[in-house]
This record gives structure tokens, C-alpha cells and sequence, in this order.
């Protein structure tokens, strides 16, 4: 399958004294029809490093590339055509979505950047009915949905513009949890259908494991584990990743929460080489 992403030793740096270090050197490709889910939990990184990828984030090392060419950092002028292939569903749909315009019109504009790269065209039915909405909603503001239906139409429209690559920082944490596995399957299935590849952020193990043929486990900017999903579950190496499955609640009937990890173990996982399989 052909990358339609391509990271090599990204590195994102933000002003202090010292400079704050959020990504140290990450690498990750994404493949066509391919999901890759990035975890950890917060603060490693995961967000910095998708900010990065898609543009948004200065990087201070390290190269992207999207379907084998540079991506360039956006700016105020308007992206390159080429590069609105990349699309990017942010965690609260609230603040992605224009408040001021029908959300019929929000999902045209992309298609109106499908077709501007030649990519065939479709209607804001289409999509509403993909999403699991009803297309009478079109004429509709974002704020007569609630958080689970904005998240749809947001959605909805990135998917509109038919990207090759879909970041999704965190899409499901402000759902309800009734909702979050069936918004996860759901962007799955609508990226594998247009070949595209997904880069998945989350703090949510239990959906990761769902929906990502590979995950890559992030902590304090570093990328200590990865390889194949079902293969990090059945036998996780690091111990950072052993403590994030550990961390998952069983419905033992005892009640019992889960330990929480030591100031020594902490910093004992930066120290302890990655595990790439």
C-alpha cells in the first residue's frame, strides 16, 4: 500500500526557558485504507504531533510529507490545492464548526475542495445520510445539535472534501461513552471506503484496540512502543505500555480501580529504549 503520510524524527518546540519540548523525534507513516492510532496520555505529545503533521504546528526538526511532497505550514494565505487532501477532525466540534452558518453550507464547502483537486462530486445529502442524520437538518445552525450530532457534521464535512489522509485529535472524548464506540466505526468505515488513511488520537484503549490495525504509544513526547494492534494488546513490551493496559477497568464485580503508577516508575519509562516491531 502507498503512504500517504510520511513523519520522520518530528520534533515541536515551544518557547521557555528552557523551551518546552512536546515531541522528541517521532517517526510514523500512514498507509492508504489504513488506521494508525496515536495514545498516550495527556501531555505526551499526541496533539502537537497531529497539529504538526497536518501544518498547523511549526516544526523545529524532522520532515512530512503528504503523498510523497513537503507539507507546508499553513499560514494566512490559502493552502495549496494539493495539500486540502489533508483533513483534520478536531476534539470539540463546538469550536470547528461556524456558528453563523447552516450546516448544509459548512459541508459544501467540502465539496466544493473535492472538486477543486478533480475529485468527483457528491451532495450534503449524501453525507448527512452517511453520518446517520437526517438530510432535513441541513438548513440548520450547529447550535440546535447536541455534542455527538456536531461531532457527526464535523465529520461529515472533513470527509466531504475526499481526503487521502484524516487526522482525528481526540474526536470522541467529549461524546458520551453510549456514543464514542459508534463514532469511532463510523469514521473507520467511511475512510477505509475512500482509501484513505487515518491517523487516530486517543486516550480511550478500549476504542483504539476496535478500529487501528497499528498503534503507536506516545509518553513525554517519545514514542516508546509500536507495531501491529492486536499484537501490542496480546503482549505489550514496555512497561509504559503494560502500565495503559493495566489502567483498563474489568468488569471483576469487585469494584477494584486500577493502581496508579509510581513517581519512580515515570521515570523509569523515559529511560527505557522504544519497542518498534
Amino acid at each position: 500500500m502507498s503512504e500517504v503520510l510520511d513523519a520522520q524524527d518530528i520534533v515541536v518546540r515551544y518557547p521557555g526557558h528552557p523551551p518546552v519540548v512536546a515531541v522528541s523525534g517521532v517517526s510514523m507513516s500512514v498507509a492508504a485504507g489504513e488506521t494508525v492510532a496515536l495514545v498516550g496520555e495527556s501531555g505526551s505529545g499526541k496533539s502537537s504531533f497531529a497539529r504538526a503533521v497536518v501544518g498547523i504546528e511549526k516544526i523545529a526538526d524532522g520532515t512530512v510529507l503528504f503523498d510523497g511532497a513537503p507539507v507546508a505550514p499553513l499560514g494566512i494565505r490559502r493552502r495549496a490545492t494539493a495539500l486540502t487532501g489533508i483533513q483534520m477532525v478536531f476534539q470539540d466540534p463546538s469550536t470547528s464548526l461556524n456558528p453563523r452558518r447552516r450546516v448544509g453550507d459548512q459541508i459544501s464547502d467540502g465539496i466544493a475542495t473535492a472538486r477543486a483537486r478533480g475529485a468527483a462530486g457528491s451532495t450534503v445529502e449524501e453525507w448527512l445520510e452517511r453520518v446517520g442524520l437526517p438530510t432535513s437538518v441541513a438548513s440548520r445552525f450547529p447550535h440546535q445539535f447536541s455534542g455527538g450530532q456536531k461531532q457527526r457534521l464535523a465529520i461529515a464535512r472533513a470527509l466531504a472534501a475526499r481526503p487521502s489522509l484524516l487526522v482525528a485529535d481526540e474526536p470522541i472524548s467529549a461524546l458520551d461513552a453510549s456514543t464514542q464506540t459508534s463514532v469511532a466505526g463510523l469514521m473507520r468505515d467511511l475512510v477505509a471506503e475512500s482509501g484513505a488513511g487515518m491517523l487516530f488520537i486517543s486516550h480511550d484503549l478500549g476504542v483504539v484496540r476496535r478500529i487501528a490495525d497499528r498503534t503507536f504509544v506516545m509518553y513525554s513526547g517519545r514514542v516508546l512502543e509500536s507495531g501491529p494492534t492486536a499484537e501490542l494488546w496480546a503482549a505489550p513490551r514496555h512497561p509504559y505500555t503494560q502500565a495503559l493496559l493495566a489502567a483498563i477497568p474489568e468488569p471483576d464485580g469487585a469494584g477494584r480501580i486500577p493502581a496508579a503508577p509510581s513517581t519512580e516508575d515515570r521515570e523509569v519509562w523515559s529511560e527505557i529504549p522504544p519497542v518498534l516491531r
